[in-house]
């Protein structure tokens, strides 16, 4: 089974660290393949990151079809393009976010996802909201730009783990959601300080994806994600038009 994970941030050390987190836990048998899109701004902090970042990821999705993957793994918190990527790609898409809150599901009545800045909170709270957790999750902003994720002497494992006591301590919450790609190496490590399950979306990505392929199912074409229509696409735009579908 070959799974891609792409990362739709430029930020290579993150693709990186999402790759080895998802060796970790993918079944003997798995090839990761790691991928960073090409085009794009350096790491993804509300919407307008996220719009701008989706035509590079797309175009990475697009051009790696020929290669062949199994599914595809949208390596950002913020689900960045994956509607889109689920209409362009004929096998399944997933992504951390949805990953992430439907294993916490499994684990825990009450759960608390905690990101990086106030303005990903509010997406990534309008995202719990459409998958159906708005009664089970609450969404903590630790005050911590993702890059500072890179950065040891940053201090923001610090405040990382200072949100995440106030949550326990706060919301009633029974195991935590780490809310961005790049806390993906600190599950372990924190689920061992506060005793309660800490879900990364990276591993719970690679798991649900590695179900889906094994289970033979696909992303339905019936009707949200049907194949893009063939229509002429201008600009920089041009390469990402769709392929008619030869009879």
């Amino acid at each position: 089974m070959r799974l891609l994970l792409i990362n739709p941030n430029t930020t290579v050390s993150m693709t990186e660290k999402a790759a080895t987190a998802a060796r970790a836990v993918a079944s003997a048998g798995t090839e990761i393949i790691a991928a960073t899109s090409r085009m794009g701004p350096a790491s993804i902090e509300g919407y307008y990151d996220g719009a701008i970042a989706v035509p590079g990821m797309l175009q990475e999705l697009k051009e790696r079809q020929a290669a062949g993957y199994d599914a595809a793994i949208i390596c950002c918190f913020d689900d960045t393009g994956l509607e889109a990527a689920r209409m362009l790609c004929d096998v399944p898409v997933v992504g951390l976010c949805e990953s992430a809150v439907a294993t916490a599901a499994f684990l825990a009545q009450r759960f608390s996802v905690v990101t990086t800045l106030e303005r990903s909170r509010i997406l990534i709270d309008n995202l719990i909201q459409r998958y159906g957790m708005g009664g089970r999750a609450k969404v903590r902003a630790s005050d911590i730009p993702v890059l500072e994720l890179e950065d040891s002497s940053s201090g923001a494992i610090g405040r990382l783990r200072a949100e995440i006591e106030r949550a326990l301590a706060d919301d009633g919450s029974e195991a935590i959601v780490l809310g961005c790609a790049g806390m993906t190496d600190l599950a372990r490590e924190l689920q061992s300080i506060y005793g309660v399950p800490v879900v990364d979306g990276v591993a719970a990505a690679v798991k649900q994806a590695e179900a889906l392929v094994s289970l033979g199912l696909s992303t339905s074409k019936r009707s949200s994600y049907a194949s893009p229509l063939p229509k002429a696409f201008s600009g920089a735009m041009r390469d990402l038009a769709p392929m008619p579908v030869l009879a």
